[in-house]
């Protein structure tokens, strides 16, 4: 039976905001009377026993998702209720729904779009319950905004916006979900007697915190809960993939899928803290993804969710094996029956391939404990050690009282799913091996479920800038002990530009997950971008383990020769995250990234360094409203070194360019740095400088002929030995950076 999908919501519960999720209280939340101007519209009674009929059938079969709900059809829009004026320059916006007899309630918003300037709440009538605020950071190219269950038969939507902004809001309230049994079940305080007593699914399931869970409490951390609509329809899990950066690649089953995931909501650590509860947290989502990949053959279906899992989620992205070898002695499936707490089950005996329904499966014949049931499907089914081995298509596993029925289940095959497709629309190895390393197993993200004995990774590489006035770095890299054996000794290689390999012996002693800075020898710079590439090799003078983490890599633009300090200075809006940088010059020669680490109002300054030439400086907003002024004064300027503003403004669009040049007469405006004389013969006395300067001597290509210290003013320096022509000369201490030229004529 295939699963009929709409959309889903982003869940919260009351003063526990998940990251869809922008914080604020209701307008008055405080008084709890409700406001007598509000319209409730009443939605139609419900055929409950006829729906109940319905899926004493369904609930059979785990290819149809647990339904919670009735799917109400809307036409609601910003026109179906009047605004009121609140003061402080803010209207307010409110529409009730009543659905008669309802345990709960969710929504689908279609045509989403609140403007800056605007959020929504929605509350329960007893004024107990909100979720939101929405604004216009969940405005999606989609369109689609879906909420999670509100315990209440009547809700009230609510938008307050400022008066300049008001006409810009647009919605349509295309669905409401009359939930007439239990799903999440931290929203109701009884749950269905005939069910088991840790939740709505059957009770011969075990919590995966039970005692018999307690060696897969890493991969569970993986799995995830899909709801969409009025259904509980699949489960699934984070994959990690062969650069093992965390990219939120989510895996489930093929006939999960509808039409789209816009709207879909995973629910993450949906699970009781021990082995006898009956709710757990239903806070931790992400709203929405993209489709990546899926096939038919092997059931398979991979996403890519709209939103990276927040850290405080401590979520695990599931190591896998798609060598599809005959070598599965026992496995495991973590899982959601029914919309439920997170489940596991066991097989302790081999599990043979086979199909169903036309797929490539793995058959687990009979569960040693435990089951899967509807809401079950998608979810993923591990080997022996701890890796992925395909996901749940369908099967006749399900509770006999407290006990299973003896029956068993399939499960497509991630082997078939890896290259068995034509394209990467339908197969996992694009998507999953996005290096083209041939690996086709590897372990979970961040924690690895098994540990190498000798695994040397190097984690970061510091004392490189990005942009930097020299000729000369001297990198330091972390080297981290990932390996179970302690590490001793290792060979560190590296590589500039593309060139030879440099070696680094590397000796110490590194206890498992310990790391040490080592500092290599100074790198040369060539004008203009270098690449630095670190390896670190020969674990103890054996083969490393894991080369997933052996290699990083900075990039550094330098400036070799004459240069220029330039100032970028950023007084940023309300929504700094939409506020990037860049200068140019052809290609991009610095690119700020967003500045989202920026406070609202805050400053944000950044020296750059620049040879002499034209450039632009372009700044943009991803929202497309400039940084000032409707919503904070923001404001840029950018300085050259002699204090004047080469660029400057706020008010924009989308993006502002603005062209400057640097040039050796306005680095002349430093200071009273001076050369003497100039032209020269036998010596030069640099005056204007403070004591333990430094000068470098450059040719007019750039390359680098000699540096040394000036202590005051009155040194001479030898020049003698130079050939008639113009070089450069670097001055810089406390004063800063100057580079003037030199004649020499003889």
């Amino acid at each position: 039976m295939r699963k009929f999908l709409l959309f889903v919501a982003s869940m919260f519960s009351l003063n526990t905001f998940a990251q869809v999720s922008h914080g604020g209280t209701p307008f008055n939340w405080e008084d709890k009377h409700v406001p007598t101007q509000i319209t409730f519209v009443p939605m139609p009674v419900i055929a409950l026993e006829a729906l109940q009929a319905e899926d004493a059938i369904v609930d059979q079969y785990k290819e149809a998702p647990f339904r919670f709900g009735y799917e109400h059809e809307t036409d609601f829009s910003e026109q179906s209720a009047s605004w009121f004026e609140i003061g402080n320059g803010k209207s307010i916006w409110q529409l009730g729904i009543h659905c008669p007899d309802a345990r709960s309630i969710n929504l689908l918003f279609e045509n989403f779009n609140l403007p800056k300037g605007s959020e929504m709440f929605i509350w329960s009538n007893d004024r107990e319950e909100y979720i939101g605020s929405f604004n216009h950071l969940n405005n999606h190219e989609s369109g689609v905004l879906a909420t999670t269950v509100i315990q209440s038969s009547m809700v009230v939507v609510e938008v307050i916006a400022t008066n300049e902004v008001k006409s810009n809001v647009h919605f349509n309230l295309t669905q409401v979900v009359h939930g007439y049994r239990p799903v999440l079940l931290n929203h109701f305080a009884e749950y269905d007697a005939e069910r088991g007593p840790y939740g709505s699914s059957g009770s011969c399931n075990n919590n995966v915190n039970c005692a018999v869970g307690s060696p897969w409490q890493t991969e569970k951390k993986s799995v995830a809960l899909i709801l969409e609509g009025g259904n509980a329809v699949c489960t699934g899990a984070l994959v990690n993939n062969t650069a093992n950066d965390g990219t939120p690649y989510f895996l489930t089953a093929n006939h999960c899928y509808g039409s789209s995931a816009a709207g879909w909501v995973f629910v993450f650590n949906h699970e009781t803290a021990g082995c006898t509860g009956n709710t757990g947290p239903t806070n931790q989502t992400v709203s929405g993804a993209t489709l990546k990949a899926k096939r038919a053959g092997s059931d398979f279906c991979l996403l890519l969710l709209n939103s990276t899992p927040p850290a405080a989620y401590n979520v695990q992205y599931a190591g896998w094996d798609a060598s599809d070898a005959i070598t599965v002695s026992s496995a495991v499936c973590i899982h959601h029956p029914s919309g439920d707490l997170k489940k596991i089950s066991f097989e302790n005996n081999a599990v043979p391939q086979g199909t169903w329904s036309g797929a490539q499966t793995w058959d687990v014949e009979q569960w040693d404990d435990g089951i899967t049931e509807p809401g079950s499907s998608g979810a993923p089914l591990f080997d022996q050690n701890h890796r992925i081995i395909g996901q749940l298509f369908g099967g006749g596993s399900a509770c006999s009282g407290s006990v299973e029925n003896g029956q068993g289940d399939s499960y497509g095959r991630f082997g078939v799913s890896w290259d068995a497709g034509s394209t990467a629309a339908t197969r996992l190895k694009e998507w999953l091996d996005p290096q083209n390393s041939g690996q086709l197993i590897i372990d979970g993200y961040p924690t690895g479920t098994t540990t190498a004995q000798l695994d040397a990774a190097i984690s970061s590489i510091s004392g490189v800038p990005a942009n930097i006035c020299a000729s000369t770095v001297q990198p330091v890299v972390t080297l981290v002990n990932n390996g179970s054996n302690t590490l001793t000794s290792c060979t560190i290689q590296y590589t500039v530009n593309g060139g030879g390999n440099q070696i680094y012996n590397w000796t110490g002693s590194l206890a498992q997950n310990a790391s040490a800075n080592v500092t290599l020898p100074v790198i040369t710079l060539v004008n203009g971008a270098n690449n630095i590439v670190v390896t670190v090799l020969n674990p103890n003078n054996g083969s490393d383990e894991n080369a997933n983490n052996n290699s990083t890599s900075v990039s550094c633009n330098a400036v070799v020769g004459a240069s220029f300090n330039v100032t970028v200075n950023i007084v940023a809006d309300n929504y700094p995250e939409e506020i990037t940088w860049s200068i140019t010059q052809g290609a991009t020669v610095m690119a700020s990234g967003d500045l989202s680490t920026t406070a609202a109002g805050g400053v944000s300054n950044t020296s750059v360094c620049l040879a002499p030439g034209c450039y632009n400086f372009i700044i943009s907003d991803s929202y497309g409203d400039g940084i000032c002024c409707e919503y904070g004064n923001g404001s840029y300027t950018v300085t050259n070194p002699g204090g004047q503003v080469v660029a400057s403004g706020g008010q924009f669009a989308d993006s502002e360019t603005t062209n400057f040049c640097l040039t050796v007469g306005v680095e002349e405006m430093l200071s009273n740095i001076a050369i003497y004389p100039n032209p020269a013969n036998d010596w030069i006395q640099i005056e204007g400088v403070t004591a333990n300067s430094k000068f470098e001597l450059f040719s007019l290509t750039g390359q680098l002929l000699e540096a040394g210290k000036v202590n005051s003013s009155y040194e001479r320096l030898e020049v003698g030995h130079l050939e008639n022509g113009i070089y450069q000369i670097r001055i810089s201490g406390d004063f800063g950076v100057k580079t003037l030229p030199l004649v020499i004529k003889k």
